[in-house]
């Protein structure tokens, strides 16, 4: 059973797609726009005394984002692969290969105890600007990667999944939770323990799963829907490769616009749903992503041209 989403307001950024929202250690929001700027967001509660600073400019699109103990920010950018920000607001890229092949839609970033790094990349096949097509085919080319302790060469943990996308660990450290958006699903992956290495499904979800983020170790795990299950598109994918190869060429030229209907929902670390929140006819579109800071619920969107900030539901 699904709860209302009460809009309050919208920040305005000055440019478009904040994909990712997350929060600092001091509660304040950060977000990636596509004009390439990484932007902090304070006094979310007021739009008239929200204030919205430039953190850095990474020369591309960012993405998925995730602070660092020491100031410093990890920054999936869908065109140069996984960065890491310096407190001073210096870029630096960690990672933009695997195996020799390009970094294609680095995704979302988890930085782990031991110091190593997992991230997602969406598709091998398709550029961020041509998503839909990926989705649309069923391509199964999205990866979890994991980029070791000082740096070197990133490594596959997971191979096969349709458009990774948001990145979450559990409450203890021992597993990841991946959004597979064109699969509609969460998937988990034990890193630790006798199942260490191996992935099993997490959670099957009323729509398209977009950016993941954990309300902290005891918190739940909060997840954007980017959009509504579509039937047709569930036929499609059970279709021969060849059809779905031409409608993925079809959907790409075609013009996109989202679906009114606008969902969040949290889940524990059983997979079970423990908030569910929806809005029809919203004019806050393609909601890519959700986080919570006090009393707020804050979204960020891969389509609009700011952040909205809607009322958070009551804990426990």
């Amino acid at each position: 059973m699904s709860t209302a989403l009460v809009p309050l307001h919208c920040v305005a950024l000055g440019g478009r797609g904040p994909e990712d929202v997350v929060t600092d250690a001091r509660g304040d929001v950060l977000t990636g726009t596509a004009d390439g700027r990484v932007l902090r967001i304070r006094h979310l509660t007021d739009p008239h005394t929200a204030r919205v600073e430039t953190v850095a400019h990474t020369g591309g699109r960012p993405l998925g984002l995730e602070p660092l103990p020491d100031g410093g920010l990890l920054v999936c950018d869908a065109e140069r692969g996984l960065l890491r920000v310096d407190p001073d607001g210096a870029v630096r890229v960690l990672a933009d290969s695997v195996a020799g092949e390009r970094l294609r839609v680095c995704s979302n970033a988890v930085a782990l105890a031991d110091g190593s790094v997992c991230f997602t990349a969406s598709s091998r096949r398709y550029p961020l600007e041509r998503w839909i097509g990926d989705i649309v085919e069923h391509t199964g080319t999205g990866r979890l990667l994991r980029l070791p302790p000082g740096g070197g060469a990133p490594e596959v943990l997971l191979d096969g999944l349709q458009f990774a996308n948001g990145l979450a660990p559990s409450g203890d450290g021992s597993f990841l939770v991946v959004a597979e958006t064109g699969a509609c699903r969460l998937t988990r992956y034990h890193l630790t323990g006798p199942r260490a290495g191996q992935a099993e499904l997490f959670a099957e979800l009323p729509g398209m799963p977009d950016n993941i983020w954990r309300e902290g170790p005891a918190g739940p795990i909060w997840v954007a829907l980017a959009g509504p299950r579509v039937p047709p598109l569930d036929l499609l994918h059970r279709a021969p490769s060849g059809v779905r190869r031409a409608a993925a060429r079809a959907a790409v030229r075609a013009p996109y616009r989202p679906s009114g209907t606008t969902g969040v929902l949290a889940v524990d670390d059983h997979g079970h749903t423990v908030h569910h929140l929806t809005r029809r006819r919203s004019r806050f579109r393609m909601v890519t992503s959700v986080c919570r800071t006090g009393g707020l619920l804050v979204l960020g969107s891969f389509w609009e041209p700011g952040v909205a900030v809607c009322a958070a539901p009551a804990t426990g």
